[in-house]
């Protein structure tokens, strides 16, 4: 039985940057060795094992032979006499088809022995993203995983032959195959890496955008406003947004919002929607079926239609007195969900700075909305609801007297007319 340390930990380590989770591939062994060795099975589609100290993933050396369309159309085949070179040979890149004996992979590795049967230490070294073999167009997902890579290794091109054969899979069809957890998968990990925007020009390149993500790429071409947008082009905004939100550290929550705050203005040639639906009103429409194709957790999905349709409000609101600013809070029920309503705001925040020349202005926006959040917080609202009960007032009317308090605090709070 011979072991190797496999893929990201071995890459990071040449390329001198942290390292990857340490994943193993373990030739000339067997299920019933492994599990005699200590090792316990978790792998559902093929023999993966956890190390019985360390909780390491450990997966026999296996070849793949493509059954069916999609990710799952697999027969797997895991044996003693699979060789180490066949196990990489069915990786997507070959920059992550580098292994190195177990032996010399302990806290330090040493790199002057790693196994590199196709090239990927000299893919490295030339900043290039290619697959290993023709077998990348069985899996679908590697198309994302290269656009995920893309955007997290930034001064990586992607090889000509490699974006060829996405071009050749995505007209073949087998985007379409995907399934939706493994889309998000990638497409969330894809937006919390360095420049997300390269994942989604990449895939816009290749084709694929306009099949997972349609109402994105119908950004291209719609024409801005030039004087709030100088970049002019609605997908050339929307990909400085995403990395404005990089560049400021935004949670995933916030990168999607960002993501999918303006999709309305690609109905203007779509007529996805009726006309007289606003551009507000049609981005959360096409936000939530973006959100039910490929199943996108409920607080992101809620997160993102405050900030599509309110966005435009909260850009404006250096302008709004007392009365309409805690109307806008109420809308973006900020009371109650104070962090939420932080989150929007970071949004709008990269929203606004995601414009040429304009990157690294100040959002006072932000700072005067949650100052006028925390002002009228510091409202008590049980005795003003006491107070009108016993005045005779209900409902609404104790709802009134609540928001007039609401807005007396905003008032005095900031420099604003009621």
């Amino acid at each position: 039985m011979q072991i190797y340390l496999v893929g990201g930990a071995v890459r990071d380590a040449l390329l001198g940057r942290p390292g990857s989770d340490r994943d193993w591939v373990v030739v000339g062994s067997t299920p019933e060795q492994m599990a005699a060795r200590g090792y316990l099975p978790v792998g559902r589609d093929f023999p993966v094992f956890l190390h019985p100290k360390t909780r390491e993933e450990y997966a026999l050396a296996r070849t793949e032979r493509k059954s069916a369309p999609g990710y799952r159309g697999f027969v797997i085949h895991a044996s003693p006499e699979i060789t180490l070179e066949q196990d990489l040979a069915r990786r997507d890149l070959t920059v992550n088809a580098i292994a190195l004996p177990a032996e010399y992979a302990g806290e330090t590795l040493d790199l002057v022995h790693i196994v590199d049967p196709y090239h990927g230490r000299r893919d490295l070294e030339r900043k290039q993203l290619r697959h290993v073999t023709d077998a990348f167009r069985e899996d679908p997902v590697r198309i994302l995983r290269v656009a995920r890579f893309a955007a997290r290794f930034t001064d990586f091109g992607v090889a000509p032959e490699t974006m060829a054969l996405m071009r050749e899979m995505v007209a073949a069809g087998e985007v379409d195959a995907l399934v939706p957890e493994r889309v998000w998968q990638e497409l969330a990990r894809g937006l919390t890496e360095a420049r997300p925007s390269r994942m989604f020009e990449l895939l816009r390149d290749c084709g694929a955008l306009a099949v997972l993500l349609p109402e994105v790429d119908r950004l291209w071409g719609v024409p801005q406003p030039e004087a709030h947008h100088p970049e002019v082009d609605t997908g050339a905004h929307l990909m400085m947004v995403l990395d404005m939100a990089a560049r400021l550290e935004a949670p995933l929550s916030v990168r999607f919002a960002c993501l999918v705050h303006d999709l309305g203005k690609g109905t203007t040639r779509a007529e996805a929607l009726p006309r007289h639906i606003g551009h507000e009103q049609r981005s959360v429409e096409l936000l939530r079926a973006v959100c039910e194709r490929w199943r996108v957790p409920v607080e992101l999905r809620e997160l993102s239609e405050v900030v599509a349709r309110e966005h435009g409000n909260i850009h404006r609101s250096g302008e709004l007195g007392a009365k309409a600013l805690v109307r806008l809070l109420e809308r973006c029920d900020a009371f109650r969900k104070p962090e939420r309503f932080d989150q929007a705001l970071l949004a709008c925040e990269c929203d606004a700075r995601g414009r040429l020349g304009l990157e690294d202005k100040p959002y006072p926006q932000r700072e005067r909305l949650l100052a006028a959040l925390a002002a009228a917080r510091s409202v008590e609202t049980e005795p003003i609801a006491r107070a009108a009960q016993q005045a005779g007032a209900a409902g609404a009317r104790i709802g009134e007297a609540i928001a007039r308090a609401r807005v007396a605090a905003v008032a005095a709070a900031l420099p604003v007319s009621v």
